[in-house]
């Protein structure tokens, strides 16, 4: 559905992807994940057509984004970090904009408001910034398009609302769907995002399913720290480690502790697993 080749992007001077190559398929929720600055939202903004590449180097449903046709934007939502704040409100933004995706259902729109405890009366200047998100992301879901594309969804959100967006998204994702969730909050989207895709400056260090990373890398608490550990991270308790999973035990991926793994051990993740599919 979505298709990278040897992408390369730079903002004047500054070499954000080179060489990049990615291929993303429907029925996944993808988490993008990385440190602020490595990329994430450049990402997202190509695969929207929001930005251009300096060769056609990205297809999204065999289209190239940039050329952003009419059938083309109708299948595709990008709702980036810090969205506007339109005049009027919430349910007049959604009448006038909605009408524009084939599939977006009203119906279902004041459901989540419903469910995140938005008023849909009440003018988006009014709103605070969590509620303000939490719009938004009602909007986004309730378009149906088939590419979804998060950016940073959760930011402003408080607890109680990000439960409620992760049981909502959980239920989205079908056969003919994709979503990609770009965050630096990790623990926000465990048990929901899979695969795992982790940017580095102008690389991808990781691709890979959550069935793949627990077959190659395990997940262990222990008392002491061990030396034959990729990566160790020291809590109250003892030591969280990651090991190779020579043994072939099933452990549960903690999404934190894997991603500082990954920075901590570029080569050997990049040797182990394969960064381009999926």
């Amino acid at each position: 559905m979505i298709q990278i080749k040897n992408l390369s992007f730079s903002y004047s001077k500054n070499n954000v992807f080179r060489d990049l190559s990615l291929s993303l398929s429907e029925g996944n929720i993808y988490g993008l994940l990385g440190q602020n600055g490595v990329g994430k939202t450049t990402l997202l903004k190509l695969m929207s057509g929001l930005l251009k590449s300096d060769q056609e180097t990205c297809t999204v449903n065999g289209c190239h984004p940039y050329k952003r046709k009419p059938d083309f934007l109708q299948d595709i939502y990008f709702l980036p970090e810090e969205p506007a704040c339109p005049l009027g409100t919430v349910a007049h933004f959604a009448q006038n904009n909605g009408s524009f995706y084939p599939s977006y259902d009203k119906e279902y729109f004041y459901e989540l408001l419903d469910r995140f405890e938005v008023d849909p009366e009440k003018r988006f200047r009014d709103l605070s910034a969590g509620q303000l998100k939490k719009a938004y992301v009602s909007y986004a879901l309730a378009l149906n398009t088939k590419i979804l594309l998060l950016d940073e969804p959760s930011n402003g959100m408080d607890i109680p609302s990000k439960t409620v967006f992760r049981s909502i998204v959980s239920g989205q994702i079908n056969e003919g769907r994709l979503i990609v969730i770009s965050t630096h909050q990790v623990r926000d989207l465990e048990n929901l995002i899979d695969p795992i895709i982790i940017l580095d400056h102008k690389d991808v260090l990781l691709h890979a399913s959550i069935q793949e990373i627990t077959q190659k890398v395990c997940f262990i608490n222990a008392a002491d720290n061990q030396d034959e550990a990729l990566y160790s991270e020291e809590t109250p308790l003892g030591y969280s480690l990651v090991k190779a999973n020579t043994a072939g035990i099933d452990t549960k991926v903690n999404l934190e502790t894997l991603f500082n793994a990954v920075l901590t051990h570029k080569v050997w993740f990049k040797e182990h697993f394969n960064t381009t599919t999926l």
